[in-house]
């Protein structure tokens, strides 16, 4: 069996050597930052040679652009709970518990820091955002079916609403996130859309989510 440059095993090939090399990307970006993190550091943690991550990945952006996609995809739930209170509850819980962990801060400090101008990163953001959108959609959708919500009611503007507070105090007041934010957050989405006030308008394009944001939307998962 190979061994890594610091003597390790190698941790085998395959989607294995995918997981372990992602985990060691998020690892390095909690303990050093993005401007800090190397491949060769990230081989080390992981028991691989460089030149096995250099293989997949051609250099240190595409290597975090995958990691970071990968992470928040699977980070975050799709709910169907039959209420849709409980399933906002859970988005928005696992929102503020997802980026408030060392990991989650690593994560939104590299998408927001001076890396997130780098175009990979960007795109990697507008990946994760995206994603968060479409998993939104079949919420609000079974909630208007079920007459929780009224007909109409926009699922991505739903979802900026209810991400907006959390976002707010994690990167511009610099105040808590915890269960309590997420939770009034929900409430008062909740409250605007059984009011109607998130109901598209008549003539408004009717875009699916995704489609909105690959038209520009604001970054906010």
């Amino acid at each position: 069996m190979e061994s890594s440059p610091a003597g390790r095993a190698v941790v085998g090939r395959g989607p294995k050597v995918q997981r372990a090399v992602h985990a060691a990307t998020l690892a390095e970006l909690a303990d050093r930052g993005y401007a800090a993190l190397t491949v060769e550091a990230v081989a080390a943690r992981a028991g691989v040679h460089k030149t096995t991550v250099y293989r997949r990945w051609k250099d240190r952006e595409s290597l975090v652009v995958d990691a970071l996609a990968e992470h928040f995809a699977r980070d975050i739930p799709a709910p169907d709970t039959g209420c849709v209170e409980s399933d906002l509850l859970a988005l928005a819980r696992a929102l503020a518990e997802g980026v408030t962990g060392p990991v989650g801060r690593a994560l939104v400090s590299a998408m927001y820091s001076d890396a997130g101008r780098l175009p990979e990163i960007a795109q990697a953001r507008r990946r994760v955002f995206e994603d968060r959108y479409r998993r939104a959609e079949p919420v609000v959708a079974r909630a208007v079916e079920r007459g929780e919500l009224p007909p109409g009611t926009d699922a991505l503007e739903l979802l900026r609403i209810l991400a907006a507070p959390i976002y707010l105090r994690l990167l511009v007041t610099g105040e808590p996130v915890g269960q309590e934010v997420a939770d009034r957050a929900v409430s008062v989405v909740l409250a605007a859309a059984r009011a109607g006030i998130l109901t598209r308008v008549a003539g408004e394009a009717t875009a699916s989510s995704a489609g909105q944001v690959g038209r520009g939307s604001p970054d906010t998962p």
